[in-house]
């Protein structure tokens, strides 16, 4: 028997089986269920939501031998006969081929005859918008009084193309693009039901690669089993479709947190190598720095699933929200700029030195909605022992086999401010508590939750800035857990929850807001209570 398609074989037969467009599939269900039937129906939509194939379950709701409702049988002869498309009352056309008035008018004369088997002709025009416009002239008058033996159903990608006239006339149902999580759900049912093993994460690639449409991620996954003889691994979809390895394109934003430009290029010549093309890159950069900025803008907002949300939530504290609006507007035009490259990753890496060198003008007025205007990251001069000691005292070490206590982690509380650490950097200090420290080492704590800032590259950035601060070669020594006492990080964030909780408190007690809430029912919004400059304000 000829292989079949999955994108054809797991076409839903029934509304029950129809992703992600409740909205669409309930309105429809009660509709034929209570008789309230429209003469013509139009559904748009991008490719591959599901446009022709509810206008074929609502052929088979109309037409079923058992009688008119939302759950045809499938079994009866006209549910056989219209779901191998050989019913004779069903009527397909295709408007990008057949466009003109003669054709139109051909079909609608078929319209004065009765149905040769079933309840209802249903006549089927898919990317109506691309109709002649005689063709939708001559379509006007059947439309306004149309046999009651007869129903339309129109198809389009693009509504603002057809006519106003004809939507006026039509019930009209927008099919949404389908969720990434909803779309690997459903392909990990499809897997699991043609007896294959699937790695989530090969899936959550495949759902990305779709882009809302579950007929396309069937194609994929079709070609993804062609690819990988039958299994799904992660390294073969992001093989076939040119995907970058995602773990890298953290670690180069980690890096530009950091402000390291030789480990920024190093991330970008490794991707290069890849299979990823310069413009897949870029997508992915602009995918992350949009996950970022929601992770800064609103507090604890959802990430799509399989996000690494650590790495995400500390990039969002690494970087200013500003820069990451910026740095997101960078990648977008650099995806214009690469086009225009000789050598794409050439032009990649150009827009790689963009986000190291620029950053947003502060201190001056935008207009509302406008771009802050890039200027460059200001240089600091090279830190000399000279220049330490003019900014501030020299630091003494205390003496071997010192420990910690609480006077110890309130200076190492004071210390980490004036490492100069930058971004990830910073980030690790702020997590660490003091252990040990004496004229040759210096011995922190990590919180095991945060034991992924613990690279061997942020370890030295941290160990050269202990050094030149003490102005003599320490060896930096990080051990995960073992904590004596709450990191600067960890104070930072129980005072935020006590100016948070104090600022709840103020407004819960402010008579005027009371006021609102007895006259008018007002209720308050918690997440919109923010402390500003440290004090509980509103």
């Amino acid at each position: 028997m000829a292989y079949l398609a999955l994108a054809r074989r797991y076409r839903p037969r029934r509304f029950a089986e129809v992703v992600g467009q409740g909205h669409v599939v309930r309105a429809l269900s009660n509709a034929l269920d209570q008789g309230r039937l429209h003469h013509a129906y139009l559904f748009e939509g991008t490719r591959g939501v599901g446009k022709t194939t509810i206008a074929r379950i609502i052929t088979q709701c109309l037409n079923c031998e058992k009688g008119v409702s939302s759950t045809p049988c499938g079994e009866c002869g006209t549910c056989k006969a219209i779901e191998a498309g050989r019913f004779v009352d069903f009527v397909e056309l295709d408007a990008a081929s057949r466009t003109g008035v003669d054709d139109m008018r051909d079909l609608l004369e078929s319209t004065a005859y009765t149905p040769a088997e079933g309840r209802y002709k249903v006549y089927l025009i898919d990317e109506v918008h691309m109709l002649s416009k005689n063709a939708f002239n001559a379509l006007l008058k059947t439309l306004e009084e149309p046999p009651e033996h007869v129903k339309f159903l129109f198809a389009t990608t693009e509504p603002e193309k057809v006519p106003q006239t004809v939507l006026s006339r039509c019930l009209v149902f927008a099919l949404h693009h389908l969720p990434g999580e909803e779309i690997q759900t459903a392909l990990d049912r499809i897997v699991h039901a043609e007896g294959l093993e699937a790695e989530p994460a090969a899936l959550a690639e495949l759902a990305r690669a779709a882009h809302g449409s579950m007929r396309d991620a069937l194609t994929l996954l079709d070609q993804v089993l062609a690819f990988g003889g039958g299994t799904l691994k992660r390294e073969d979809v992001a093989g076939m479709l040119g995907v970058a390895d995602r773990d890298r394109i953290y670690d180069l934003l980690d890096s530009l947190a950091a402000q390291d430009g030789a480990a920024v290029l190093s991330h970008i010549g490794d991707l290069g190598r890849g299979v990823a093309g310069a413009d897949s890159i870029l997508d992915m950069l602009a995918e992350v720095f949009t996950l970022i900025a929601r992770r800064q803008v609103v507090a604890n907002a959802p990430l799509p699933a399989g996000s690494p949300e650590q790495r995400i939530d500390a990039l969002a504290r690494a970087l200013a929200p500003e820069e990451v609006q910026l740095d997101y507007d960078i990648v977008l035009k650099g995806k214009v700029d690469v086009k225009l490259a000789e050598d794409p990753m050439l032009g990649l890496e150009m827009v790689a030195l963009r986000l190291l060198a620029f950053q947003p003008r502060k201190g001056e007025p935008q207009a509302s909605g406008a771009t802050p205007p890039p200027a460059q990251r200001p240089r600091p001069a090279p830190v000399t022992p000279d220049r330490v000691a003019e900014s501030r005292p020299t630091p003494q070490l205390s003496s071997p086999g010192s420990t910690t206590g609480s006077a110890a982690n309130a200076s190492w509380e004071e210390t980490v401010p004036m490492l100069g650490l930058k971004g990830m950097g910073r980030e690790l200090a702020q997590n660490c508590v003091l252990l040990e420290r004496n004229d040759t080492l210096i011995r922190l704590a990590l919180d095991k939750n945060k034991a992924h800032l613990l690279t061997d590259r942020l370890r030295g950035i941290l160990e050269k800035a202990l050094s030149t601060y003490y102005g003599a070669e320490l060896k930096l020594k990080v051990e995960i857990g073992s904590q004596a006492g709450p990191s600067p990080a960890a104070k930072q964030a129980e005072a935020a929850a006590s100016r948070e909780s104090e600022l709840r408190r103020s407004v819960e007690d402010d008579p005027h807001v009371n006021a609102l809430r007895e006259t008018f029912g007002a209720e308050m919004l918690p997440d919109t209570l923010r402390p500003e400059n440290g004090s509980a304000t509103r």
